[in-house]
Order: structure tokens, then C-alpha cells, then sequence
């Protein structure tokens, strides 16, 4: 979903081209979603499926081929498509591999990549081809398939807000009990209907919240597909998340966020736009002092940090009421 203001670009320079993307199955539901995208693929599974893979690729008869990651498959892969203008990034303190398989890299030195947002570092490889950067839109268009879905989980009328309270790290997890307090202080002050949502895997999370909370919040059915969440979000005021996926998603489809960040690089990661809010710790961390680390957490490891944890109810509770406020 962030390569959309690539696609987006691509097409203001080259209005009758035919996009393709290629992706491992588990994102390709995001393809249909972008209006820009005329064609997915997905990397095969199993090797006897390789050759007619190939074949495919060769038929296609690409002339433009961005590789975004530049491991050993997409360098192979893009070799192999034949085109004439192969591209791909050369990152400061990250090995190029197979520079001789590619016609054009884009240098991003560490500091750019810091210092700037993620999908600036994705505009540098349509950049190093000669594309015109006229455009930084990411955006997502729900199908009518999964609107329809979504209104019968979500019906139309008053504010609503959606919260997922889930990530991958179980360290970057603000405590239930405040997701808590805050969904009852947004339903008790505000009149707003707190709907929670999250994977399979996050629902002892869902209930911990449920349990804690003295208002009533509504569960909705864990959106499995991204195409469902993203017509699922779409459908809120505002949405309370950690820094994720579904945070990206629902930024994409015009949905106000609210995001939890604790050490990791917002600058780099944050939603798209300008009507969300990231909550951040005061970095660099000082939650414990040196030494007195409680294990796991690991100073400067993002994925192993509770830094999340500082941040107050009052300040999660005052930007999703800015955001209520400002309207979508």
C-alpha cells in the first residue's frame, strides 16, 4: 500500500502503460485496491511451478522493471523478465546485491533514509528511471463487494470509532487497561460508539480490554483479507492503533489515525497525510535507567522496547477528540 504513490506517478508519466505488480501471495489482496494497477502476480509457491512462471514473465514482454527489495529472487526475476530498463535501490550500509543484473540504481544514502518518510525512499526508484515525481497520494479504494460487508458490520449514523489494539511485537503493546479507560471516556463524554477489532491471534487482548472496560464497546468479526479491513476502516470517524499495517490501511482509505508509536522511527513509519496523530515517548528512551532493564526489553531494539507504555490515556484520549472534532 505505500508503493501507491509510485503507481500514482507511473501513471501521470505514462498514462496507457500496463502496471503489473508482482508480490508474495500474503499481500496481494492490497493490488485490486489501487485504481492504478492493472495486473497482479505472486511469486510460486512450489518449485515445478517456476518454469511456466518464467514463461509468463517472458511473454508479458515487460520494458520497465522497479525491484523494491533486491534479494536473490527478485534479482533473479528481474532478470529474467527481459526488460530493457532494470532498477533497483543501492542503500548506504546495505549490500547491493548482483548490481550487474540491473541498468539503473538509486542511491539512498542512511541519512535520507532516516530523515524522510518511507514512501520517499520508494519515490527514488521511479525517479532513478527518469519518472517525474508529481505526486505523494497513497490511496486505497475499498470494492463494493467488501463496502457492502462492511455496512451490514457497521451500520451508517453517529460517530464511530475503531480501535485495534494488536502488533507484531507483544513489547510494543500499550496496556489493555488503558485502551480501556479511553474507550469509556470517548463513549461517556462524547457519545461516540467504540467498536474493537484484531487477529486471531490478539483476541485474549480484545477480551483483557472488554473485561476492563465499564462502558459497553462492540467486537466486529477480525477483517482476515485486506481488501475487508480496508472497506471495514473506512467506515470510522477516527481509528486508534499501534504502528502497523492496518494503521497504513486505514490511513489509506481517508480515515483519521490516531498512532502509538514507542521507539521506532516515526518519521519514517508514520501514517500518510495530514490529519492523523502520532504519539510518541520522548526518545531516546529513558524509561529505565541504565542497567535496570527488565528483560526482555532491549535498549534500541524497537521490536523488544516498552517505550509505548509512557504514553499517557489523557493524550490518546485528547487526539482522537481532535480528530473526531476536525472530521474526515
Amino acid at each position: 500500500m505505500l508503493l501507491g504513490s509510485v503507481v500514482r506517478n507511473l501513471r501521470l508519466h505514462w498514462p496507457g502503460a500496463h502496471i503489473t505488480f508482482l508480490t508474495e501471495a500474503a499481500y496481494a489482496g492490497v493490488v485490486p485496491l489501487n485504481p492504478g494497477i492493472n495486473a497482479a502476480l505472486t511469486f510460486p509457491r512450489r518449485a515445478l511451478e517456476w518454469p511456466r512462471f518464467v514463461a509468463a514473465l517472458r511473454r508479458t514482454r515487460f520494458t520497465h522493471v522497479l525491484d523494491f527489495d533486491n534479494t536473490e529472487k527478485t534479482a533473479l526475476v528481474t532478470r529474467l523478465t527481459g526488460a530493457s530498463v532494470r532498477a533497483t535501490f543501492n542503500r548506504e550500509l546495505i549490500v547491493h546485491r548482483y548490481p550487474r543484473l540491473y541498468t539503473h540504481a538509486a542511491k539512498v544514502t542512511n541519512a535520507f533514509y532516516d530523515s524522510h518518510h518511507i514512501t520517499e525512499t520508494y519515490l527514488a526508484l521511479p525517479a532513478a528511471i527518469g519518472v517525474p515525481i508529481m505526486s505523494r497520494e497513497v490511496r486505497l479504494v475499498p470494492r463494493a463487494t467488501d463496502d457492502s460487508t462492511a455496512q451490514r458490520l457497521v451500520p451508517a449514523g453517529g460517530k464511530k470509532v475503531l480501535v485495534h489494539p494488536g502488533s507484531r511485537s507483544a513489547h510494543r503493546v500499550w496496556p489493555a487497561e488503558r485502551f480501556a479507560a479511553v474507550c469509556d471516556r470517548l463513549q461517556d463524554e462524547l457519545g461516540v460508539q467504540v467498536f474493537l477489532t484484531a487477529g486471531p491471534a490478539e483476541q485474549p487482548l480484545i477480551e483483557a480490554i472488554r473485561g476492563a472496560a465499564k462502558t459497553h464497546v462492540v467486537t466486529v468479526p477480525s477483517a482476515a483479507q485486506v481488501a475487508a479491513f480496508a472497506a471495514l476502516s473506512a467506515r470510522f470517524d477516527a481509528f486508534l492503533c499501534h504502528d502497523s499495517g492496518p494503521m497504513h490501511i486505514a490511513a489509506a482509505v481517508g480515515t483519521p489515525v490516531v498512532a502509538l508509536f514507542g521507539s521506532q522511527n516515526a518519521t519514517i513509519w508514520r501514517p500518510v497525510g495530514e490529519r492523523h496523530s502520532v504519539l510518541q515517548t520522548a526518545l531516546p528512551c529513558a524509561c529505565f535507567p541504565a542497567g535496570a532493564l527488565p528483560s526482555p526489553c532491549v535498549r534500541g531494539d524497537s521490536y523488544r522496547s516498552f517505550c509505548v507504555r509512557q504514553i499517557p490515556e489523557s493524550e490518546v484520549y485528547a487526539a482522537i477528540a481532535r480528530a473526531l472534532a476536525a472530521g474526515r
